[in-house]
């Protein structure tokens, strides 16, 4: 995965921590775990912080 996939981070996210509630993430946070999906592989600096809302808004859509 890289970080343009923001539906299929947040799919994965959702299935690796179905316990948290992905509003209460920091953005620190988000990082490390997407960091550490099995299948992630691109670039740490291609991310930034609208990448990281992007990725947090649409695991807040899979969860709904």
């Amino acid at each position: 995965m890289k970080w343009v996939e923001v539906y299929d981070i947040a799919i994965e996210l959702d299935e690796k921590y179905p316990d948290i509630d992905p509003i209460t993430v920091s953005f620190p946070d988000l990082y490390e775990w997407v960091m550490a999906l099995d299948g992630f592989d691109d670039d740490p600096n291609h991310c930034g912080e609208k990448v990281l809302e992007a990725i947090q808004m649409a695991w807040i859509e899979e969860r709904q």
